[in-house]
């Protein structure tokens, strides 16, 4: 008996598996909330040992532990999250990511506050997507109407319109003549019909 086929040295590697871009789309999110908690976390206690040491005049920072991660969001909060976050399509996690890292640097929220600016950054996606879906979808329906339109363009009519023509009637030609205007307006241009020519 082989020794190689007690470790499964020679077995093929397995397969990663397959996940669908929605599920990476909130792994990735959701990877991204946890890691500024954590950050938001960290520029907390930071603060509070600078504010000890101003206050007391010696750093005790070397003394103290913390625990590794302290605040957590509720499981409710998270599913609500975690289902924003799989409305998001694919090609907007980078911008996501990128718009919550701006807020968090500007901000510098609290711990808890973390949560709250994720969901706003979320929202504010998911609005703009849909004002982008309407505007394609607002493109389509002109592009559709537009051929028509043109196909109507191409149709050729037998009346046209002479404004220029030297037997245009004015109203100075009838006030001087003393004679009723015939009843058309007199600022529309003469329509005639090819069968006059």
């Amino acid at each position: 008996m082989a020794l190689a086929s007690w470790f499964g040295w020679n077995e093929p590697p397995s397969r990663i598996s397959q996940r669908s871009p929605t599920e990476m789309v909130v792994e990735t999110l959701m990877m991204e909330l946890s890691w500024q908690i954590k950050e938001a976390e960290k520029q907390h206690r930071e603060r509070e040992n600078e504010y000890r040491k101003i206050k007391t005049g010696v750093d005790y920072g070397w003394l103290v532990s913390y625990p590794k991660h302290s605040y957590d969001i509720s499981p409710g909060e998270r599913l609500q999250l975690e289902d924003m976050c799989s409305k998001i399509h694919p090609s907007y996690c980078g911008p996501v990511i990128i718009r919550f890292r701006q807020l968090v640097s500007e901000y510098e929220p609290e711990v808890s506050e973390v949560s709250r600016l994720f969901r706003s950054v979320l929202q504010e996606a998911m609005e703009k997507s849909k004002e982008e879906e309407e505007a394609k979808k607002l493109a389509r329906q002109w592009n559709t109407k537009h051929k028509t339109s043109l196909s109507l363009m191409t149709f050729k009519s037998r009346a046209r319109i002479l404004p220029f023509s030297s037997d245009i009637k004015t109203i100075s030609e009838d006030v001087e003549r003393g004679t009723d205007p015939a009843r058309r307006a007199w600022s529309m241009p003469e329509f005639r019909s090819t069968k006059d020519y």
